[in-house]
């Protein structure tokens, strides 16, 4: 049955069905409240840990992908898997403290917040995240860095 076979009467009948069901999703729409606190989006008040694979599932996880296999697509987030310039400490570091290219900066002095607080991280959880990646992923660096090195890295910025 096409639409020149229809009956005026059921015509009708399935204009009103469709007009009943698109006003029914909408309120539906209306109704629901924005979820943009809980879609995933980091807030800085809630990451205190200072265990690296926490920090890196929490933020670094949703570019860098799981297992640090990095991505292609909206951007060009690295692999941190298997890595050779994880090697470099500092180099590390110094991404972190003041981002690079697509990744921000997440010390104070240079991060930027969109709509709220810029997400920093201290010293401390600076360092966790940097010694987990670099011995994680297929990465064996094992020569950890201290606070106090991510400190010092960060005073010889200013």
């Amino acid at each position: 049955m096409n639409a020149r076979n229809l009956h005026p009467a059921g015509a009708t009948w399935l204009a009103a069905g469709a007009v009943f069901w698109l006003a029914l999703a909408a309120m539906a729409l209306v109704d629901t409240p924005a979820q943009a606190d809980t879609a995933g989006i980091f807030d800085p008040a809630i990451l205190s840990t200072t265990d690296g694979r926490q920090i890196f599932e929490q933020i670094c996880q949703g570019c860098h992908m799981q297992g640090g296999r990095g991505a292609v697509g909206a951007g060009h987030f690295p692999a941190l898997a298997n890595n050779r310039n994880l090697a470099s400490r500092q180099y590390v570091a110094l991404t972190i403290l003041m981002g690079r290219r697509n990744m921000p900066a997440f010390d104070a002095k240079y991060a930027i917040g969109f709509g709220g607080p810029p997400a920093t991280l201290s010293e401390e959880q600076i360092a966790a995240v940097i010694n987990y990646v670099r011995t994680h992923f297929g990465n064996r660096y094992t020569d950890s860095v201290t606070a106090t090195e991510i400190a010092a890295l960060d005073q010889s910025l200013r």
